[in-house]
């Protein structure tokens, strides 16, 4: 038996039209599982569809608005009446806003805290629900080692991801009983169109490289693993957690 083997499931991949979504959805194609791309570009929704049916997988672009809580219930009903079912949920959307504490603006902190956090909250509660219906279920939320430990210049993105991370925790104990896990991934700095900008700033690259143990960025790619882990059997006896992959930073 193969416990990574995700023949015969659906998984729900928001954001998952470019970057660490795209790479996640692939993955989690790859390993067998049918694929919903959720992001609001129509036309990159259209491109991953396509990579996601040329490895043999069924997949659907649903163009979503996730700071509408109607749209997030719609979306789910939309998927479960094309799959009949939704096996797993990837929590990948999400923004960052790069700015000092003291010239944080309303709309800046509302902007990170309401996608990253309201929004995930309640594409878990309407994923949810209807795992419960079904008696099992898998939601992983994309979380970072920047709500583990705190960083400058970032303090409404800090605060997001220690959000998820403890968010993630009363899920899994609040869904335990229904037969629902739910767990998190960490990473450090990857390379994606998010901070492509601010990773061009060397003396910001280098104080990161520098910083991280293994002395690189890490790649969208290297994220498989761990969502093909939480996605699959292999972690049926894990919930709660927020798996960190993050090239050693919060060994420090």
């Amino acid at each position: 038996m193969n416990l990574f083997d995700l023949s015969n499931k659906v998984a729900i991949v928001t954001g998952g039209n470019r970057g660490l979504g795209r790479s996640m959805a692939l993955a989690l194609a790859e390993a067998g599982a049918d694929v919903v791309i959720v992001g609001r570009d129509d036309q990159l929704n259209k491109k991953v569809v396509t990579e996601v049916e040329e490895l043999g997988r069924q997949a659907l672009g649903l163009s979503v608005d996730l700071r509408n809580v109607e749209a997030i219930q719609q979306m789910i009903a939309t998927v479960k009446a094309q799959f009949g079912k939704v096996d797993v949920l990837v929590n990948n959307a999400g923004v960052s806003s790069t700015n000092f504490a003291l010239e944080v603006t309303e709309q800046e902190w509302d902007q990170v805290m309401d996608l990253n956090v309201k929004s995930l909250f309640f594409c878990c509660q309407a994923a949810g629900k209807l795992m419960k219906e079904q008696g099992f279920g898998k939601i992983i939320n994309l979380a970072s080692v920047a709500g583990a430990v705190g960083d400058v210049g970032i303090s409404p993105y800090t605060a997001s991801k220690a959000a998820v991370i403890n968010l993630t925790r009363s899920l899994s104990l609040e869904w335990a009983r229904y037969g629902i896990q739910v767990n998190a991934i960490g990473p450090a700095y990857i390379k994606t169109d998010m901070n492509n900008e601010a990773l061009e700033n060397e003396k910001v690259l280098n104080k990161i490289v520098g910083k991280t143990p293994l002395n690189r960025l890490g790649q969208p790619s290297e994220l498989s693993g761990a969502v093909i882990l939480l996605a699959s059997d292999a972690s049926s006896y894990m919930t709660g957690q927020t798996i960190f992959v993050d090239g050693g930073w919060l060994a420090q």
